[in-house]
């Protein structure tokens, strides 16, 4: 048992954000290489072999990015046994011994997260479908993960202070959606999150997309 043992062992290392964002181009399933980072992380194979990597930044969202909490934007492995595990158990103990009070990431709709509760990381929240991160401030192109539900994951120190309200989080990625009424695309305000999202930023915008609706049904 103990040479099998050794023959599994994984070790974890320092990166430089462009050795991650090299592994994440070739093996990250649905995201590009992220823009920046304070920290990432690789997994070695007993040979030597680099197998993974995990890339540590500030949180995406505003009402997360408090300072005091960093997120796993990245984690990309060429399917070896154990290594997301190690990655994700790695980067919060790096993150804490560094003074962060929590560490988030997120799966999409259909991901198990076991890699993550070996880690001893816990769902706290399912957040909405974005319909895109596309901005009039600031034009981006659609991505692979738009419109698939979100499971919010933490890992956390026992001082650390409760994360928002899921409403609050829901309301600032509502503001981040641009108008769906033709012409428009201004972001939809902030508004106390019930029932289903706001696709228009005023009820002009609404009854000029029901019209533009109408009128192409009716050619």
């Amino acid at each position: 048992m103990a040479a099998r043992a050794d023959q599994t062992r994984l070790t974890v290392i320092p990166l430089t954000l462009a050795d991650a964002c090299d592994l994440v181009d070739r093996l990250h399933r649905h995201h590009r290489r992220p823009q920046g980072h304070k920290f990432s992380l690789g997994v070695l194979r007993p040979d030597g072999t680099l197998c993974g990597a995990a890339i540590i930044g500030r949180p995406v969202a505003r009402a997360l990015d408090t300072g005091w909490h960093v997120e796993i934007t990245r984690v990309a492995t060429d399917g070896t046994p154990n290594a997301c595990s190690a990655l994700y158990g790695a980067a919060w103990r790096t993150a804490s011994a560094a003074g962060y009070l929590r560490a988030l990431t997120y799966t999409q709709d259909g991901e198990s997260g076991a890699s993550l509760r070996a880690a001893g990381w816990r769902p706290v929240a399912v957040l909405r479908p974005r319909t895109g991160w596309d901005t009039p401030s600031r034009r981006r192109a659609s991505r692979g993960t738009d419109g698939v539900v979100r499971t919010l994951w933490e890992q956390c120190r026992v001082d650390a202070p409760p994360l928002p309200p899921l409403a609050d989080l829901r309301n600032e990625m509502r503001n981040e959606i641009p108008c769906a009424a033709p012409g428009c695309g201004r972001p939809v305000p902030v508004r106390p999150a019930r029932g289903r999202p706001a696709r228009y930023c005023s009820p002009a915008c609404r009854a000029r997309a029901h019209r533009h609706r109408h009128v192409e049904e009716t050619r």
